[in-house]
């Protein structure tokens, strides 16, 4: 199977999982604070990679001398899901996850200094292309400041810098070890950050179902999200990632009753337009 064909199939279980979290998310949003679900989230998230672990005898895959990159790049995602989690209950979901597909741009930008990888022109003009359709889809109001808004572009940065760490870390580590440090180090995050008040939200029966969805499906995201990592250039992953915009605006649309604009729609042709582009020329240049 080509690998960019592969790399497409563990993003469809991205973007099914991330949708799935930014539901579950708002769902919670009125009773815990977003330090409260990423301790949630990630305390479901230890349990089910140490079962894992444990069933699939994989201690010796975990790797400790690498822990200062793990510790970085779970302290930027640590950041930016806080920031995306805040985004997901103020903003109108579609706006969320147009705002968070500026990552590419950042990835395109960092991954010839960080990852090796080169910078070509299709991949700068397809970046460029994806940013247009972002702009038509946001459609930010000039000299006013949304704080909603603003958290999920800067939550888009710090995703671009975890999406650089994660990279880096797949080439001497196995997805069990990333797993099992994005959950550890994170779970220790959000004790200290829920905690530090003396006062954290405890689950009850309507909210415990959304609290395991939100660490369930935030596990299997980034269980797709390396594999395609794994496999394929993280400038031909990232941008594959669009497709959770007209999807989370359906489902906004069914669950909360958000209204779908036709500028989702064009800003969506361009963004799928320029997804095309970077595809069809990594595609081009294997046998």
């Amino acid at each position: 199977m080509n690998v960019i064909l592969k790399a497409a199939l563990w993003m469809t279980g991205a973007i099914a999982s991330f949708s799935f979290m930014a539901v579950a998310g708002r769902s919670l949003a009125a009773e815990y604070d977003t330090f409260e679900i990423m301790l949630y989230r990630s305390l479901v998230g230890v349990i089910i990679v140490v079962v894992v672990t444990i069933y699939g005898n994989r201690w010796r895959e975990l790797r400790f001398d690498q822990f200062g990159q793990h510790f970085l790049r779970n302290a930027f995602h640590f950041t930016g899901q806080n920031l995306w989690f805040y985004a997901v209950a103020v903003v109108p979901l579609a706006q969320v996850f147009a705002l968070e597909f500026t990552s590419p741009l950042w990835v395109a930008v960092l991954a010839p200094l960080i990852l090796g990888e080169q910078m070509t022109r299709i991949r700068a003009l397809a970046a460029v292309l994806g940013f247009v359709g972002i702009l038509i889809v946001a459609r930010p109001d000039v000299g006013t400041l949304d704080i909603g808004l603003a958290a999920a572009a800067t939550a888009a940065i710090f995703f671009a810098l975890t999406i650089m760490l994660t990279k880096r870390l797949t080439r001497d580590n196995s997805i069990t070890s990333i797993l099992f440090f994005l959950t550890t180090i994170q779970l220790v995050f959000g004790l200290i950050t829920a905690g530090y008040d003396g006062d954290i939200a405890l689950p009850n029966a309507q909210s415990l179902p959304f609290l395991v969805l939100v660490g369930c499906a935030g596990l299997l995201a980034h269980f797709c999200l390396t594999n395609a990592l794994s496999i394929a250039p993280a400038t031909v992953v990232v941008p594959l990632d669009f497709a959770r915009l007209p999807v989370i605006a359906i489902v906004a649309m069914i669950l909360f009753d958000e209204p779908i604009e036709i500028w989702v729609f064009v800003g969506g042709v361009i963004i799928f337009s320029a997804n095309y582009l970077n595809i069809w020329n990594e595609t081009r240049k294997r046998p």
